[in-house]
């Protein structure tokens, strides 16, 4: 019996490329939050460096345990994880609240480790949950992902830096827009292996395009060093308090919410459900690998849901690809000037291949709710509601701004509120009082109107 595509071990060379455009797809993201949070504590290029080298270890670490898996821990699913960015907002209050911020990041790593081991041990009852994710419910969560991760993306076309003159200028709008159309051209005219590697290659050929602009920076690669490595409480040990310890606590229930939502969609774009048991052997992954993180001086780790994008266009399902692109992350961890090769990339490339990585992730969505029954007026109000409340952050972003901090961890992911929209209001509309009601099929979510000044009202279709 052959292998399911999800066990298939490709030659070396696909292996290496293709994992390496995981790497690429997510690098941004990984980076982004110890450069955000070593900013705020002040740390100097050289402890900055050392951090972000940090967390990319760990990201490929975490990898492993989710691709290639042990014992009861790792979904084994073509699954990339890496630095959640729901803990930035916290970390970043955890320093401003700690006096002397040397012992910030004690603080931030004593509080990850905690949450990460609690994670663990409440896995097998979090993933009970999967019960409550029928396709109009994952359908809408899908969709909540890509379209959460879009404005990223656009973002990222725009420039490294909002305060920059050139950002949204047309040069970089335009390297975005180039980058966008190569791997266009690349998934229409080419087959096969160059065809499913279109967004590596893009990435190469808008990085050289940008190099005329100088928007390309080789000053990474120069300064690096060659040799490094994530040196055990490089910061010092941890320290625990209770407040930072909560509020990472409730980042983590955030991120185990997410991670199942993004697990069940990875499983329906690679014909692998995900069921109870996948779930709870990947928010085992999840959890453990964020509290083996601070240990070699990285923050919290989740799933990365733009490289479910990747797979979903690429169609290659293989997790050893993914495996391979965690033994590139451990060895851009060891190995600082590899991990500056891919800080070349200008951020407005990669903003053009995320849309492109984003937006499948959306398109994934729609086909599943195109199998979620939207014939049926209940399920029809379940999505509009769910996106509407999902989409809130992003069109919104100030909407609970009167909320207290930690309310606005859960609140301002619209991953998150949309998830928990979906699930009550499937729980309402299509289980609770089932019996005593019946579920018309209609084709709009309103039934027909009561008589509007005289005009009597429209007989029910037959």
């Amino acid at each position: 019996m052959a292998d399911h595509p999800v066990d298939e071990k490709l030659p070396a060379l696909k292996m290496a490329t293709t994992g390496l455009q995981h790497v690429a797809a997510m690098y941004a993201g990984v980076v982004a939050p110890p450069l955000i949070v070593g900013a705020a504590i002040g740390l100097t290029a050289t402890d900055l460096t050392f951090l972000t080298g940090a967390c990319l270890f760990t990201a490929g670490l975490a990898t492993f345990l989710q691709t290639i898996g042990i014992w009861k821990i790792g979904a084994r699913l073509p699954f990339v994880n890496g630095v959640t960015f729901a803990g930035v907002a916290p970390m970043t209050a955890i320093v401003a609240s700690t006096e002397d911020k040397s012992d910030a990041l004690p603080v931030i790593f004593g509080a990850v480790i905690v949450a990460g081991l609690l994670g663990f041990l409440a896995a097998p009852v979090f993933c009970k949950a999967v019960r409550f994710f029928p396709p109009v419910v994952t359908g809408t969560v899908i969709t909540l992902i890509g379209i959460s991760l879009l404005p990223v993306a656009f973002g990222w076309a725009q420039g490294p830096d909002p305060a920059a003159h050139d950002y949204g200028s047309a040069t970089n709008l335009g390297l975005a827009a180039g980058t966008l159309v190569v791997v266009l051209l690349l998934r229409r005219f080419t087959r096969g292996f160059v065809k499913q590697i279109a967004v590596l290659l893009g990435l190469v050929a808008g990085t050289l395009i940008a190099i005329p602009f100088g928007a390309t920076d080789f000053g990474p690669v120069a300064d690096a060093a060659v040799i490094g490595f994530p040196t055990p409480f490089h910061f010092g040990a941890p320290q625990f308090q209770l407040a930072a310890i909560l509020s990472l606590c409730v980042v983590m229930v955030v991120s185990m919410t997410e991670s199942t939502a993004d697990m069940l969609a990875l499983g329906e774009i690679v014909d692998r459900p995900a069921d109870e048991k996948t779930i709870a052997a990947g928010l085992r992954a999840d959890t453990l690998g964020s509290a083996i993180s601070p240990l070699f001086n990285g923050f919290m780790c989740s799933a990365f849901a733009q490289n479910i994008g990747l797979v979903a266009m690429t169609k290659i399902r293989s997790r050893y690809v993914v495996a391979a692109g965690g033994g590139f992350l451990v060895l851009m961890g060891l190995c600082p000037m590899a991990a500056s090769l891919i800080a070349v990339v200008p951020r407005p490339v990669l903003g053009g291949a995320g849309v492109v990585l984003f937006g499948s992730v959306a398109a994934s969505g729609i086909q599943t709710l195109v199998r979620a029954g939207l014939e049926k007026d209940n399920n029809v109000l379940i999505v509009a509601v769910s996106l509407a409340v999902g989409i809130i952050p992003i069109t919104a972003p100030e909407f609970y701004h009167a909320f207290p901090e930690t309310a606005r961890i859960v609140l301002d992911s619209g991953i998150s509120t949309g998830c928990v929209a979906a699930v009550l209001l499937n729980l309402v509309f299509n289980h609770l009082g089932r019996r005593d009601r019946d579920a018309h099929d209609v084709t709009h979510p309103m039934e027909a109107g009561e008589e509007i000044t005289g005009v009597p009202r429209a007989p029910a279709a037959p």
